[in-house]
């Protein structure tokens, strides 16, 4: 009985997959937004657990495993992977799904938007300001400044300044806790137009580029003082951290006009093309599991939105995301499932988190909009 409840499921899991691919041709789809749908689509079919709202941590669930630990910075990268999915389709399924999506995490989160750590919440901001700037509906608006307002309590002068990592330990400071900060200060100004949310990401921005960025080669070193002892994490260099600084500089650059922004960024990225990505084959590297596993996507978000608003830089940028993307999509695939592990260029294991997942998924929504810009 058991085994034919799953192979009907598998059935009509392949079902609704195949639907999805010929809706795809009907409407004479580009090749990457077709391929985006398709892991859309399973990130829905393999991952979402209707009884939560939520999207459980692996796929196929093996007992607690699934909803154990909650992963709350994960989910708030479902939440932009679905908001990459609906701005592009304008899908009235995948908005329903986004409040879904707002109504089981801040259920899991006890009925609140905060928690102990600094950069987690500054990733939920992110996504529901997002969700408001696409959707219109307050209540993401009202997420946003409840968890902005609490983050601005992570700044204190250890070390100089900046957000601390956490609220447990407020003298270690890193990129992961003030980057995104710089990102969701800016497009709150853009938003709502306060003086003081700008000031805030100036502020932000001047202690990580002065503590935490090599003005040699550009590369975003991860934190400071983690063990108590000043020192800084130089050996930590992940594309994460190159991600969130591009962002970060993209947005003071789109707020000020001022050139030494652009100039930042085109040294970070400069640096991930000539020392991140494999000479041999330009693909990013792999990070590993858990956290690591979102660590690419996030680097591919801002380096895709950097690249379709530089004029002389942008055409390598947007190549890389391409190379990628086509690696992921030829190697990287579990077989004819969009299904993506931490290596963009070999087949996942069987189980699948979903961290890895989110990124491969973002990844091809990062295709199919240089796709749609017209990039090669």
């Amino acid at each position: 009985m058991v085994e034919r409840r799953r192979s009907g499921a598998r059935a009509g899991r392949r079902t609704r997959l195949a639907a999805v691919r010929l809706a795809g041709r009907r409407r004479g789809q580009e090749l990457w937004a077709a391929r985006a749908d398709e892991a859309g689509a399973e990130l829905d079919l393999s991952f979402w657990d209707d009884k939560r709202g939520m999207f459980n941590n692996a796929s196929p669930c093996i007992l607690q495993a699934c909803t154990d630990p909650f992963n709350y910075w994960w989910q708030a990268h479902a939440a932009d992977a679905l908001l990459d999915r609906y701005e592009r389709t304008k899908d009235d399924g995948v908005r329903a799904r986004v409040g879904e999506l707002f109504e089981g995490i801040r259920d899991r989160n006890a009925g609140v938007w905060t928690n102990g750590y600094y950069d987690d919440m500054e990733w939920m901001a992110l996504a529901w300001l997002r969700a408001y700037e696409l959707l219109g509906d307050d209540k993401y608006k009202a997420a946003a400044l409840e968890l902005w307002t609490d983050i601005q309590g992570g700044w204190n002068e250890e070390m100089g300044g900046g957000i601390a990592w956490r609220k447990e330990q407020l003298d270690y400071k890193n990129t992961p806790a003030n980057a995104p900060a710089v990102i969701l200060a800016a497009r709150l100004h853009r938003n709502f137009g306060s003086q003081d949310d700008l000031e805030w990401a100036l502020k932000i921005y001047d202690w990580q580029k002065r503590t935490l960025v090599d003005p040699e080669s550009g590369l975003v070193w991860d934190g400071i003082n983690r063990t108590g002892d000043g020192a800084i994490d130089k050996d930590w260099k992940f594309t994460y951290g190159q991600g969130v600084f591009i962002g970060a500089a993209m947005e003071l650059y789109e707020a000020t006009g001022e050139e030494k922004y652009r100039d930042d960024v085109n040294k970070t990225a400069d640096y991930v093309l000539e020392a991140m990505a494999s000479p041999a084959t330009g693909l990013l590297p792999n990070e590993g599991d858990g956290d690591g596993g979102l660590f690419k996507g996030v680097l591919v978000r801002y380096l895709t939105e950097w690249a379709a608003r530089e004029p002389e830089r942008g055409g390598q940028y947007g190549s890389l995301i391409l190379e990628n993307a086509a690696s992921l999509w030829d190697y990287g695939r579990g077989g004819e499932a969009a299904r993506f592990g931490t290596s963009w260029a070999q087949p996942p294991d069987t189980v699948v988190q979903l961290s890895s997942q989110i990124s491969g998924t973002m990844l091809l929504e990062q295709a199919a909009k240089l796709e749609r810009l017209g990039f090669k």
